[in-house]
């Protein structure tokens, strides 16, 4: 296999997990004949590599839980849609503030003449 995620993933060198990444959707090739998706559990930093746990799953079909990586390869995270819902609000935001600014200097006189 050779995955490199899909498009809306982020790939992440697993050096790069930490806390916040715990929670979230992840994808990754452990070995050239596995793909893995879970989401974490748990992150070990140990000398020269990083152990990912997954979620739920314990009793799977003889799943591992946990994998150990070298901190040079790429794994895949989902969106934060927390995070992507929040950028886009404020995006938006910022847009509505724009028009609104630019509507009020118009430099046009809408008071009645006589």
């Amino acid at each position: 296999m050779n995955y490199s995620g899909t498009g809306n993933e982020k790939a992440v060198l697993a050096s790069e997990l930490n806390r916040t990444h715990v929670g979230q959707t992840v994808s990754f090739e452990p070995d050239e004949f596995t793909l893995v998706f879970g989401k974490i559990a748990a992150i070990a930093r140990k000398e020269g590599g990083v152990t990912i746990a997954l979620r739920g799953v314990e009793g799977s079909g003889g799943l591992q839980s946990s994998y150990s990586l070298p901190g040079s390869q790429h794994v895949y995270l989902q969106p934060d849609m927390l995070t992507n819902t929040e950028s886009t609000i404020k995006d938006l935001f910022g847009k509505v503030q724009e028009n609104l600014r630019g509507a009020g200097h118009k430099g046009e006189d809408k008071t009645d003449k006589l």
